[in-house]
């Protein structure tokens, strides 16, 4: 038995109710489970920073970005870490707790993004919701560190999801054809730049559909370690593991769809680092 009982007027249970039908009756689970913590520190690796680059590109550009690599490498580690998911959890996890949940994260506020991972069976009814849920989220956050308060008809720039810069979608290959056009067809009806992470081959699924296929701008290629990589050595970081990335251009470089606002970090430097010519261009094609 608990040793302590909960506030009485957040209880659903009525005089002499022990709650015994959330035993028997399949209920499953009712709320969220709560935000992990993180165990270790973030080792910022010259590879993360990479994919920081690669995903300040295709932000500034808003254009679909395209990246891949093998289990285990760091891809889902680092696209958290660029857009503060742990930290945008954890101060959700606050919010509704019904405490004073402090400021958004910084990171939050910089990145601008919204992270989604489709579950194994994603249905369109799912995709339809999520897409524009953790998109929106992300854009009234912006309202509530600007204003102190979320108010769509009085403060009409977030409303579509128009303070959201990025949306990034990793385990992209749990998406079925349908589900891939609604990445489109949202895309299409935004100005925010997507990147979709998934594992090798997903690169060959997708030229398969030209509409998408013909909006991926960029592609980013993770590694396995090499003979001549090892993992950080510092026991705080025991867990990081350090990747060789490359990333390219799959076309010329475009012309930005919207101004990046402020809040995104220039990538001159990365433009002119990833430009390919028509050899490379064909070379990467038929990859």
């Amino acid at each position: 038995m608990p040793t302590t009982e909960p506030a009485p007027d957040r209880s659903i249970l009525g005089k002499n109710d022990d709650g015994r039908r959330f035993l028997t009756r399949g209920l499953g689970e009712l709320v969220p489970p709560a935000p992990r913590e993180e165990q270790v520190s973030f080792l910022v690796t010259k590879e993360h920073r990479r994919f920081a680059e690669f995903a300040d590109t295709v932000r500034r550009h808003r254009h679909v970005g395209l990246c891949w690599g093998p289990p285990g490498v760091g891809k889902t580690l680092s696209a958290r870490h660029y857009a503060g998911t742990d930290h945008w959890a954890r101060w959700q996890h606050t919010l509704t707790s019904g405490t004073d949940p402090g400021a958004v994260p910084e990171r939050v506020l910089q990145a601008r993004t919204a992270f989604w991972t489709p579950t194994v069976n994603a249905s369109t009814r799912e995709v339809d919701r999520a897409l524009p849920r953790a998109c929106q989220e992300i854009s009234y956050a912006v309202d509530y560190h600007q204003y102190g308060k979320v108010d769509p008809f009085v403060h009409p720039a977030s409303a579509g999801s128009a303070l959201t810069e990025l949306l990034i979608i990793d385990e992209a290959d749990r998406l079925r054809t349908v589900g891939l056009e609604q990445v489109r067809d949202y895309y299409d009806r935004h100005r925010l730049g997507v990147i979709l992470i998934g594992m090798p081959g997903i690169e060959k699924r997708l030229a398969r559909y030209p509409q998408l296929y013909s909006r991926i701008g960029f592609a980013h290629e993770y590694r396995s370690l090499g003979p001549t990589s090892s993992p950080p050595s510092s026991p705080a970081a025991g867990n990081q593991i350090s990747t060789r990335t490359k990333t390219t251009w799959l076309r010329p470089p475009p012309s930005p769809r919207s101004p990046a606002s402020p809040a995104a970090t220039s990538a001159s430097s990365t433009d002119s680092s990833l430009r390919l010519n028509a050899s490379a261009r064909s070379t990467t094609s038929r990859r």
